[in-house]
């Protein structure tokens, strides 16, 4: 459970990023600064998921890997949100887009993983 917990709440954050950052480009007749308070509004849910978020998530992952999780996240939940939203349709290259994304999630060292290094001496010669 300790791996789900991060990744749904970055889900929920994403969704709320993606709404304060987006959502209000379906109503261009607002006053800019009646959608930037929404919009800061609406972000501070964001920051409620996101916080506990990466404090669980650095319990088991690296940084490195949190972020890039973050930003495979915020891929896919900005791709639904755009499909949904604004009637775009997904292409082939938006696909392969998030699979490039996906694939850095998969290669980038795990927590359990540290990376190789030489020993001091060895550097020192």
């Amino acid at each position: 459970m300790g791996y789900v917990w991060p990744v749904l709440l970055l889900v929920g954050s994403n969704l709320f990023m993606t709404l304060a950052w987006y959502g209000h480009l379906k109503f261009p007749e607002q006053k800019l600064w009646v959608v930037i308070l929404a919009s800061w509004g609406i972000a501070l849910f964001e920051y409620i998921l996101q916080v506990p978020a990466n404090r669980l998530g650095s319990l088991v992952f690296t940084v490195t890997q949190l972020k890039i999780i973050q930003e495979a996240i915020t891929l896919l939940v900005f791709v639904g949100f755009a499909w949904v939203y604004f009637r775009e349709v997904p292409t082939w290259r938006t696909g392969l887009a998030v699979l490039l994304v996906l694939t850095a999630v998969a290669i980038v060292p795990r927590k359990e993983e540290p990376p190789k290094t030489e020993p001091p001496a060895a550097r020192d010669q």
